[in-house]
């Protein structure tokens, strides 16, 4: 079989996260592209659901930030761990 090469940029933060989750799979992150590039080439679809969280909202995150800020700044409510007994 001829091969061809195909370069993805993508962030190192991204790339560790998959090189770690391939490691525990056993392959090799040019396994998982491939099986990624074999089922959407005969599904003629992307695989996997594509949505997006609606976590990642800019008015939740925006919310966050102001959460973080008043703690950041004292204001708001603490809370400590309880270690077991």
């Amino acid at each position: 079989m001829t091969t061809a090469m195909v370069n993805v940029r993508m962030d190192v933060e991204t790339k560790r996260d998959m090189e770690s989750v391939c490691k525990e799979l056993g392959m090799s992150m040019t396994t998982a592209f491939t099986i990624f590039a074999k089922k959407m080439g005969r599904e003629r679809r992307i695989p996997f659901e594509v949505s997006i969280d609606p976590f990642y909202t800019e008015a939740n995150l925006a919310h966050i930030r102001r959460g973080v800020a008043a703690l950041d700044a004292g204001r708001g409510a603490s809370h400590e761990l309880l270690e077991d007994e």
